[in-house]
């Protein structure tokens, strides 16, 4: 086997699993820390670094750190980052002074961004302070995209909204907001140095089923009617209310018609509870303020009376396999179901549209009408033009928007500057010891046996009947330092020195977990070696960390995927071969340390 080439930034940023989950790829353990430490500001900062928005992330993020959490290893629930990200944004203090200041100077570049979503402020918050001119241009009336307009006011108050993008606009720059972009050829025609389209995804799908014409008055489009209500257009709903669909907006709909006056609200979907897209933790919270969710149902029409909706006719569908466990929908045989309503929230779904763009500019576009974008620069086929979040790849959350925005900044900022957009800089990376004592480390590394603490919810009562009052809580001070330790500090790395070991396999006696063996290298593969080891290291998605040969002709292998960092290895070597060394990854963002490198 080949010795693990600890010496670059990937073996370790693959162990700190929350990290490498990440889109932005927040340093999540260091500032839970902060966080245990009462460093609420400092601890708000690094995340400000990487993914921009903290305190609207800390309540709305799609949370792809913690399915990755190494605590959700050892019990059945992972540490709750998300909502420690909140703690931090809740309880620091102001942080207006530790902002980058407006560019002194402007470096004569002009970009314009389509869109005032979460991609487009990400990009102006990385090119800003450069000196960068930069226009954005929105059709809504107030900055923030889909933050602002579709994420409901009980999920997240506007005042964190303000703040967070004031930040970013405070930087200096020109906001043309109420003005809708018409042509990307005429914005190329007014001598930009790049455009940046973070538009979303603005338009919902539709359900084309025979009614629908007749009862458009109350048939709505989710994601319309979730801004409407965002901007005070609409304030009431009638007491019926159906909602189609399965997934976050269908989730924000129902619990938002809960508030607006209805009392009979039903979610009905296509499919299995499981198989829906909502977030888990959005489901139940719809299921804690009395909403059914009725399965297997597919809308057949749209049933009216007068001019007047009166209800929903649905077909019985069953979910069927076949031999490679693919899922198709056929109907049940059993009849039809009508459930009557008021009012239907159609959320099946979201899509771009691109009319703006025309056709003869040179952009080329994939099968799905979607320009053709690459995943890694976020250029598309014209030169200077670059996408980001839902207008790139298709719906996702905000955290994939702000690293889009990221990876489109560099690439502006290369553009403007000559150089070439696919030469990506490689990030910073540091490995520190942690040692102060025979026994001592600089960092916590008792492991707690708590488990996750629930976030506390306002009364349900009083929540349903305000839809701009706070349904979260968040943790208070003292609660969020006990989840902070749940934290496994899996970015203190176990480090291992081949020269100082003597084999006396001390490590591998006390390690609690098994994830250290020392084995004779007769293995042919990895899969081989995989196999001999002191428990089978089976995550095959986890590499193992594999040391030199020994002089008594052994190797030592690390299975990465138990392994608790509790640092027992480390303590017990007589010799100090095993360290614990603080791994810090540091993304390289647009810049002059980009342009050097």
């Amino acid at each position: 086997m080949q010795r693990t080439d600890a010496w670059t930034p990937d073996y370790f940023h693959k162990v700190v699993d929350c990290q490498f989950a990440c889109p932005a790829h927040t340093p999540v353990p260091e500032y839970i820390r902060l966080i245990a430490e009462g460093r609420y500001s400092d601890a708000y900062m690094i995340n400000w670094q990487s993914n921009v928005f903290p305190g609207v992330l800390g309540r709305t993020c799609d949370r792809p750190c913690e399915p990755a959490c190494r605590r959700g290893r050892v019990e059945e629930e992972p540490v709750a980052i998300c909502r420690l990200k909140r703690v931090a944004a809740d309880n620091k203090d102001d942080v207006s002074d530790r902002m980058p200041a407006p560019a002194a100077q402007m470096n004569g570049k002009r970009v314009a961004m389509i869109g005032c979503g979460p991609a487009s402020l990400t990009v102006a918050r990385d090119l800003a302070p450069l000196g960068y001119d930069i226009t954005i241009f929105d059709g809504d009336a107030k900055s923030g995209g889909m933050i602002r307009s579709q994420i409901p006011r009980f999920r997240l108050p506007e005042g964190v909204i303000d703040e967070e993008v004031g930040y970013i606009t405070g930087l200096g720059m020109t906001l043309r907001l109420g003005e809708r972009i018409d042509s990307l050829k005429a914005l190329l025609g007014e001598g930009y140095d790049a455009i940046f389209v973070g538009s979303g995804a603005p338009r919902g799908r539709d359900l084309d089923i025979p009614g629908r014409e007749e009862t458009r008055a109350n048939v709505h489009i989710g994601i319309d009617w979730l801004s409407s209500v965002s901007f005070g257009h609409v304030d009431r709903i009638g007491k019926r209310v159906i909602v189609l669909g399965g997934g976050n907006t269908a989730m924000d709909c129902c619990r938002t018609s809960r508030r607006l006056g209805g009392e009979d609200v039903k979610v009905i979907v296509r499919s299995g509870y499981e198989e829906m897209k909502a977030s888990p933790w959005e489901k139940e919270d719809a299921i804690h303020e009395d909403i059914p969710f009725i399965n297997f149902r597919v809308p057949k029409a749209f049933t009216h009376e007068g001019g007047k909706l009166t209800g929903v006719t649905f077909e019985v569908v069953e979910a069927v396999y076949d031999d490679k466990g693919r899922r198709r929908l056929v109907p049940s045989g059993a009849p039809d179901e009508h459930y009557e309503c008021d009012d239907v929230l159609v959320a099946v779904g979201q899509e771009n549209a691109f009319p703006w763009i025309e056709r003869d500019i040179g952009m080329e576009f994939d099968e799905w009408d979607m320009p053709k974008v690459d995943p890694v620069t976020m250029q598309s086929t014209v030169p200077g033009v670059f996408f980001g979040g839902d207008a790139a790849f298709g719906p996702k959350n905000i955290i994939w928007a702000v690293a889009h925005g990221h990876d489109a900044a560099v690439s502006i900022d290369k553009y403007c500057n000559g150089q070439d957009v696919a030469d990506r800089p490689p990030p910073d990376f540091s490995l520190v010891s942690q040692k102060m004592g025979i026994h001592e480390w600089s960092y916590d590394n008792d492991i707690a046996n708590d488990r996750r603490y629930r976030v506390p919810l306002r009364d349900k009562a009083v929540a349903l009947k305000d839809v701009k009052l706070e349904v979260e809580l968040g943790f208070d001070p003292a609660t969020g330092y006990k989840e902070a330790e749940r934290c496994l500090n899996c970015d203190v790395q176990t480090v291992f020195a081949d020269n100082l070991c003597i084999e006396c396999d001390a490590c591998m006696d006390i390690c609690p977990v098994d994830c250290i063996s020392f084995v004779h290298d007769s293995a042919t593969d990895e899969a081989e070696l995989r196999t001999k080891l002191k428990a089978p290291a089976l995550d095959l998605a986890q590499d193992l960390y594999v040391s030199g040969t020994l002089v008594g002709g052994r190797i030592m292998v690390k299975d990465e995927d138990v392994c608790l960092h509790c640092g027992l290895c480390a303590e017990r070597c007589p010799t100090g071969a095993w360290d614990m060394q603080r791994f810090t990854l540091e993304m390289t963002h647009a810049g002059a340390a980009c342009q050097s490198r």
